[in-house]
């Protein structure tokens, strides 16, 4: 009677193994395929800029009131004939977003009146040090119309 037992043991245990083999695979070979994210996918942080170069921000710091945890830093200045950096009368001197503190809600996207900020379906975000995750103004604008884009597939 254990031998039937066994053996019985043994063939459902088989029956399962080459049912689960004929099934497709869910699995994505990870680094070398990427699964597709949604339109909607909250990612990376970019600080935008206008055709002409100048940056969209202009210091009203309605992003960091709306953010529920606190990871916003800005700290905004007087625009000057001279020194011309939004076409608003302020810009912000200082932009600094705490990674490791972000949920990734999007209310500061919400809160832009200038979209200034967008959250991008970049989401490879390692790194080695906790320093590294503090995100500054020069990390996070996009590139000018002279320089190289920072991610091509970005959406707008």
């Amino acid at each position: 009677m254990s031998v039937f037992t066994d053996v019985s043991a043994l063939l459902v245990g088989l029956k399962t193994t080459l049912s689960e083999a004929f099934k497709p695979h869910v699995t994505v070979e990870y680094p070398e395929q990427k699964s597709v994210r949604s339109q909607r996918y909250r990612g990376r942080h970019y600080l935008r800029r206008y055709d002409n170069g100048l940056e969209r921000c202009i210091g009203c710091e309605l992003c960091a009131a709306a953010c529920p945890v606190g990871c916003i830093l800005v700290i905004a200045a007087e625009n000057t004939a001279e020194h011309r950096v939004s076409p608003g009368e302020r810009y912000a001197k200082v932009y600094e977003i705490n990674m490791l503190r972000c949920i990734f809600c999007g209310y500061c996207e919400e809160a832009c009146p200038v979209q200034a900020i967008v959250l991008g379906p970049e989401y490879e975000l390692s790194d080695v040090s906790r320093e590294q995750f503090i995100y500054t103004k020069e990390k996070l604008l996009e590139p000018g119309p002279q320089q190289t884009p920072l991610h091509a597939g970005r959406r707008r």
